[in-house]
Order: structure tokens, then sequence, then C-alpha cells
């Protein structure tokens, strides 16, 4: 499965093993495993139902960030109510690699929808 827009891309591939899903964003891109690419799914989730907690009291032109952490992941959203930017620190717990990824506005939000869509049509 692959869904791609000009500036990010997003692949399900089971048959390439271990690191099946691939999230690409202009100039980069990351392979994770799946386990991985669900806690990322969690993680996005959670910090989805954080904004939405507290949207009806944002002013428009109101900066917000908010940060979440649930190893091996840590995530912060930074913007307005209506659009925001994901940043992500990611720390192996097998010590093999770590990375960080940013997801600027408004590609964030489309590609937080694409992998809430991507993980929940395998169930």
């Amino acid at each position: 499965m692959v869904k791609a827009q000009k500036r990010w891309r997003l692949v399900r591939d089971f048959t390439k093993g271990k690191f099946c899903f691939l999230i690409g964003v202009d100039n980069w891109s990351i392979e994770l495993q799946k386990s991985e690419f669900y806690l990322l799914y969690l993680l996005l989730k959670r910090i989805n139902e954080q904004l939405l907690d507290i949207k009806n009291e944002l002013m428009d032109e109101e900066f917000i960030t908010l940060e979440l952490e649930q190893m091996p992941w840590y995530v912060e959203l930074e913007g307005r109510k209506n659009e925001w930017s994901l940043r992500f620190v990611f720390e192996s717990q097998d010590q093999t690699r770590s990375f960080e990824m940013y997801w600027p506005i408004p590609i964030a939000q489309s590609l937080f929808n694409e992998i809430k869509k991507m993980w929940e049509s395998m169930d």
C-alpha cells in the first residue's frame, strides 16, 4: 500500500521483512518495524486527542505546544489549533538506531490522517 502527496509518502510493504513501513517527507525517509509504526500510531492518536480536548478553548491565532513521550518515541506538536507541525525523536530500545523526524505544516495533518487510516485498515 502506497500513499503519496507532493511532499510526503507512506508505504506499507510486508514483503520487505522487518522494516515494512516507510515514511518519507521532502528529502528524507525512514523505515520502521511494524511494532514501531504501531507505537507511532498510538502516540499520534493520543496527541490528537489532547489537541481536540483544548481546541475549542483556543483562539485562532493562539500558539500552542504539546509534548508526549512513550518510549521509544517522543513527539512535539507546535502551531495553532488548525495548523501545526510535528517533531519526533526515536530512541531505539535495542540500541540499533535513533533518529529525528520533522513534519511541517500542512504535511503533519495529512500524514497523521493517512497513518491512522493505514493502521486501522489492517484490523
